[in-house]
């Protein structure tokens, strides 16, 4: 990538540069290979790509690598991760596949360090100060580069305020008001922003860059791989947008 040839610039070494390889978007996931699943995240270790995923918290205070806040769309079943044990949750197959549902603990034990991982907490229902702390429990030790980031400011601060040597990160939509923006970017204090492709060639965009590293999301073809790659650092994708 042009912009992320190098692992140095005017803010030093980036600890998460995942290299010309980017982070693979919930694992490097296709057909028969369901996102978020080890499968996924073997297949991205194997081809030397970061690793991006996604952590809900159970209804037991377990955390799991899944996206959606139901299993409708990935396990046909309705039932609701922020309601549900671990056990049951870890007991659904993915896609019809063999894969399960995976705990942090298991991809943290998978990865070891051997890659940068990018772990995206999603919040639910006033959670984000219970899974800041559980995820911060479970990455308590963890040796390798890791960054946790958010959607939701107030999980940041939290962090920030609690762990201040995790790297933390804000995660904006295109969605975002200017005003949503900036309040979010008061409150948590992030270290690097995982931004939306939609909006990267915005002129807040580059002069957040001078004071943090952007990475952006989800980049899914050849030509958003290289518009994207003019304004951000590191690239999440998926698909036909790898590098």
């Amino acid at each position: 990538m042009r912009s992320s040839r190098s692992a140095t610039d005017r803010q030093g070494r980036d600890p998460l540069w995942p290299g010309p390889a980017g982070f693979a978007h919930r694992g490097l996931h296709g057909p028969g290979v369901p996102e978020n699943s080890m499968a996924a995240f073997r297949a991205a270790l194997e081809r030397g790509s970061g690793i991006e995923c996604d952590v809900r918290l159970t209804g037991d205070g377990q955390v799991v690598v899944f996206h959606d806040h139901d299993l409708r769309r990935l396990c046909a079943s309705a039932l609701a991760v922020e309601a549900s044990s671990a056990a049951v949750l870890r007991s659904q197959r993915l896609y019809d596949t063999e894969e399960h549902i995976p705990l942090l603990t298991d991809l943290l034990g998978l990865v070891s360090g051997k890659a940068p991982l990018l772990v995206e907490m999603k919040c639910r229902g006033g959670n984000a100060k219970r899974i800041s702390e559980a995820v911060a429990r479970q990455v308590d030790g963890y040796s390798g580069p890791l960054g946790v980031m958010s959607f939701e400011p107030t999980a940041i601060h939290w962090l920030g305020h609690h762990h201040p040597t995790l790297r933390r990160g804000l995660v904006i939509s295109e969605r975002a008001s200017a005003f949503d923006r900036w309040r979010g970017l008061q409150r948590s204090a992030p270290d690097f922003l995982a931004v939306d492709r939609a909006v990267l060639n915005r002129a807040w965009v580059a002069r957040e860059r001078s004071r943090r590293r952007i990475y952006s999301w989800t980049i899914r073809t050849n030509e958003e791989r290289k518009a994207a790659e003019i304004h951000a650092d590191a690239l999440i994708w998926e698909g036909d947008g790898r590098p």
